[in-house]
């Protein structure tokens, strides 16, 4: 494996390329891989300054460190949606050509079966996957979405050189295996993107739902109980006062004193029933126990 060596990585990928027959898929390719090449020589970067890597529905690109990034990210911005829109005005629906890409910079090395080893590269290919990207191209009417890494706005982008405006650059975090990536998206954020987050998320994170998914307090549009008041007396605690028997039917709970006179209506009970003392005797048909 040769030594790593520090390199701009430019990654370019085809919109919804499996949708699509073998024919329209050769076509495709061959237009991705001769509008890069097209890109690449306006930013003066020639053919003895690259390593490209075919992944099938994208190219990868390791361009050499003291080519000028400057002007790729030009080229990017300006001609690359151009050309993207000349060619697609001539293509029917099938063979129309969109793209996500993505530009970072890292240290990356060359293994014996010519494969490339290197964290910012990887970091750049989460990029290139990443759902936010996707749903920004969606989106967007023009066929072109461009991210960056953080690192490289860093260094260069946010320094505002002509042609890369930095305000027209978006921050954004985006999940991966390895954790979350910072990066820069070019254009306006995906308004779907915080929709389909919500949606994902439970609607009250500091709830415990157990295993049922149910929210505390019932099912449907039954309230939840609510707390007895104050001294009254809970299901299996003792009546703290008498109990007192009429018609068959019990009536427990406080001491009743006074003239109280209370209508009792339902199952067993009817009529006007009255506790309490009127000279010296109990009213009603009613037993103290």
């Amino acid at each position: 494996m040769t030594e790593p060596v520090s390199r701009t990585i430019l990654l370019l990928d085809i919109e919804r390329f499996s949708d699509r027959d073998d024919v329209e898929q050769a076509y495709l390719r061959r237009m991705l891989y001769d509008l890069t090449d097209r890109a690449l020589e306006r930013a003066g970067i020639d053919e003895t300054r690259r390593l490209r890597a075919d992944r099938g529905d994208a190219v990868m690109e390791l361009i050499d460190a003291n080519a000028s990034v400057t002007a790729l990210l030009r080229v990017l911005l300006t001609e690359v949606p151009a050309q993207l829109r000349a060619v697609n005005r001539m293509a029917s629906r099938s063979a129309q050509m969109r793209l996500r890409g993505v530009v970072a910079t890292g240290y990356v090395a060359v293994d014996e079966h010519d494969g490339w080893v290197g964290a910012d590269l990887n970091h750049a290919c989460r990029l290139l996957d990443a759902a936010l990207l996707r749903q920004a191209l969606r989106e967007r009417p023009d066929d072109f979405a461009l991210c960056v890494s953080d690192a490289l706005y860093a260094g260069v982008v946010r320094h505002d050189h002509p042609g890369i405006p930095a305000a027209d650059f978006r921050p954004v975090t985006v999940d991966s295996k390895n954790g979350p990536l910072r990066a820069w998206l070019h254009g306006s954020l995906p308004v779907g993107r915080d929709r389909q987050e919500d949606e994902d998320q439970d609607p009250d994170p500091d709830q415990d739902h157990g295993d049922t998914g149910e929210v505390p307090g019932g099912s449907g549009d039954r309230p939840a109980p609510q707390a007895p008041p104050s001294g009254t007396p809970t299901q299996g605690s003792p009546a703290p006062g008498p109990v007192v028997t009429i018609h068959g039917g019990t009536f427990s709970g406080g001491v009743i004193g006074g003239n109280q006179h209370g209508g009792i209506s339902g199952g067993h009970f009817s009529g006007n029933v009255s506790f309490g003392e009127r000279g010296g005797r109990d009213s009603g048909r009613g037993e103290g126990a």
